[in-house]
């Protein structure tokens, strides 16, 4: 089912909501990555609501199905930020929770969809953090093929392209996706910065990340062409004070030759990596779910 809520600044945001057949044992909201529509999620998303996660997928203002409502449809001069971004999640995490009030609610996060929840307000409706294949994106932190070209592409190709166009314009480039300038220029800050984006936004900002109490379970791709085991773990542990646990996926494990940053929601997985995240959403409420453990996932 499609739908449209408003945001903070009365920016319209588009949602689609996975129902379960049968009564739902919990709410999942889906925070897609940097320049991701959350049509790459629905496959995924579809399979989870039939074991019974009510799911809701959305897209960032200013991207995919929200996109502004000019005659073009295009980003020039559209305002928005990070900080706007964290203000989608929150509307998307108040719809899930106002529709299934008594269930517990999971964030699964690929990539920036693990990196916002620090900066929720509503941090007290969260029942744990699912985080697949995110990290810091400090460059020196970037897996070495990604790192050969990063400070180019920050120092060079964002500036020019965001001012010459009034946005990213990443389709044309084939790199990342249409941004809107504020959020391109607020992440390229993050990721000049060794702290990432406690370090970039300052006292506020890592305070919020450590008012996170719910627990974070990251799950780190070995083949990952964009973030290493470092920048998982430099990630996750801005969530000072939240239980957190990690684990390594190979895909040695899983018989195949690749799974990458974006493989993880792909079909080809429903049969393997897909009924772990049901598993790994079920632990989210066990004591078990310790602090600072790390694992290897077996399949």
């Amino acid at each position: 089912m499609q739908k449209q809520i408003l945001t903070s600044g009365s920016s319209q945001l588009s949602l689609r909501v996975y129902d379960t057949p049968t009564p739902a044992r919990a709410s999942v909201v889906i925070g897609g990555a940097m320049g991701v529509r959350q049509d790459y999620y629905a496959p995924f998303a579809e399979w989870l609501s039939g074991q019974g996660f009510r799911v809701t997928t959305f897209d960032y203002r200013g991207s995919g199905d929200s996109l502004p409502d000019t005659a073009d449809g295009g980003l020039r001069g559209f305002q928005a930020d990070l900080m706007d971004w964290a203000s989608d999640y929150e509307a998307v995490v108040d719809s899930a929770k106002a529709a299934l009030p008594q269930a517990p609610l999971y964030l699964l996060g690929h990539s920036l969809g693990a990196q916002l929840p620090g900066f929720l307000k509503n941090q007290s409706k969260v029942d744990g953090l699912l985080s697949v294949a995110a990290g810091s994106g400090y460059w020196r932190d970037n897996a070495p093929q990604l790192k050969r070209m990063v400070l180019y592409f920050w120092y060079v190709l964002v500036p020019v392209a965001t001012r010459l166009f009034g946005y990213f314009p990443g389709r044309k480039l084939k790199k990342v996706g249409d941004v809107p300038a504020g959020v391109m220029m607020q992440w390229r800050k993050w990721c000049l910065d060794p702290q990432y984006s406690v370090g970039a936004e300052g006292d506020s900002a890592r305070r919020s990340y450590g008012g996170v109490t719910f627990p974070v379970l990251a799950l780190s791709i070995t083949d990952d062409e964009l973030m290493t085991w470092r920048g998982t773990q430099n990630l996750i542990n801005l969530y000072v004070n939240a239980p957190r646990v990690f684990e390594r996926i190979s895909p040695k494990d899983l018989a195949v030759k690749r799974i990458g940053h974006f493989g993880f929601f792909r079909e080809q997985f429903a049969q393997t990596l897909w009924p772990r995240t049901a598993q790994s959403l079920e632990r989210m409420g066990l004591p078990a779910l310790m602090p600072d453990a790390v694992a290897s996932m077996t399949v």
